[in-house]
């Protein structure tokens, strides 16, 4: 039995960003790090972006040095006793601990019957697979018009891979972006080599003479050397519940980012919380969020008693066009757009009841900070108002 008095469940951004919270509080306590994955600590933006640029694999990983943590990597906490405060592993390690961090992420939502012949990318070791496939075929297919479909889309198609994109939208990133920038990105990805099929599904996946063959849902079938879905994840809440802890669409936490549970905290993709700015409870899978929500438990699990009141952002790159943005970007929500250049830069505002929720700064620069307050005001804005309210 290993007694630590910090006890860290995942290794993903959150949780390195928690240890070294921890440690800009306490420079003594043992702490612990249990992780699935058999990498330590990375950066994930980069595997969908820098990686299929000119970017190192070097340059993903996170300097452990100093930190003095025991990490456990190809581990799996497979059961908690909150009442003795001990976590044991798959392979029956028991661990004790005085706070527990919970930064479990999400599990890939995946296809339950079309096999293993699908990338579901998400990891180091998914990026891994697909670059090494990438090296030697040329014909591939993205499901999914979001977040990680655009981005790997536009990825191998930089490399010279020829990428069809399948997805039930009517274009690519419709559920968040305004109908015309949407109509201008379904036709950007095509005039860059990208066969854009929208308002279909996936009927099969199969093994077809050395490639694979996929069949949407018209009955198309397309003969490819690989596909790679980007379907979102699910909350990796599993041992959560077992724990009997609060879970609601996540792992619910307090504004200390403690769980029902005050000596068990959340971090991270999996940690439900409530944004102040926006006055709702949120989950939140981007970069920004992990790092400073990651920090702010290991600083409260240390004895700090800090509100997490950050307003995450998160980013894109998309060939050569990109973005940053913060708040609600929902295309439901009533929509200013303000374009300095249509569809190749400007600013998108998205309202409730004439309060902006949300800002999509595309292709422009260096304004999280100005949006983020624009949000925090809670004024009421027209189109009138916002006509350029923020440049960069």
């Amino acid at each position: 039995m290993k007694h630590h008095k910090y006890l860290i469940i995942g290794g993903g951004m959150a949780a390195d960003s928690a240890i070294r919270g921890i440690r800009k509080v306490d420079q003594d306590g043992a702490i612990a790090m249990i992780c699935e994955e058999r990498h330590p600590p990375y950066d994930r933006p980069p595997l969908s972006k820098s990686l299929w640029k000119d970017a190192s694999l070097d340059s993903i990983w996170r300097n452990e040095h100093g930190l003095d943590v025991a990490i456990h990597l190809g581990k799996k906490i497979v059961s908690l006793d909150t009442q003795k405060k001990t976590a044991t592993d798959d392979a029956g390690n028991i661990y004790t601990y005085e706070k527990l961090l919970l930064a479990t992420g999400g599990v890939v939502r995946r296809f339950p019957d079309f096999g293993d012949d699908i990338v579901y990318f998400r990891t180091l070791d998914d990026f891994r697979k697909l670059h090494k496939v990438s090296e030697h075929a040329s014909d591939f297919v993205v499901v999914g018009g979001g977040f990680i479909g655009s981005e790997i889309a536009a990825a191998l198609a930089m490399n010279g891979k020829r990428v069809t994109m399948i997805f039930p939208e009517n274009g690519i990133g419709a559920r968040v972006y305004p109908g015309p920038l949407v109509k201008f990105l379904n036709a950007y990805y095509r005039e860059k080599g990208v066969t854009v099929i929208t308002g279909e599904t996936i009927r099969s996946v199969r093994p077809a003479g050395g490639k694979t063959a996929v069949t949407t849902s018209s009955g198309t079938e397309i003969l490819v050397d690989g596909v790679i879905a980007g379907l979102g994840i699910l909350p990796n809440t599993e041992l959560a519940v077992e724990s009997g802890l609060t879970v609601d669409n996540g792992i619910v936490v307090d504004g200390q980012l403690r769980t029902s549970n005050p000596d068990i905290y959340a971090a991270g993709d999996v940690a439900n919380f409530y944004n102040v700015l926006l006055a709702k409870r949120a989950r939140v899978e981007h970069e920004d969020n992990a790092n400073v929500m990651g920090e702010t438990a290991g600083r409260n699990m240390a004895g700090q008693s800090e509100e997490y009141r950050h307003l995450p952002f998160f980013y894109s790159d998309l060939f050569d066009l990109g973005y940053e943005a913060v708040g609600e970007l929902d295309a439901s929500l009533d929509i200013v757009e303000d374009w300095k250049e249509p569809f190749r830069k400007g600013v998108v505002y998205y309202l409730r009841e004439g309060q902006v929720r949300g800002v999509l700064l595309w292709n422009t620069w260096g304004q999280v900070a100005a949006a983020t307050d624009l949000i925090a005001e809670k004024a009421t804005h027209s189109h009138e108002t916002l006509a350029g309210k923020i440049t960069d």
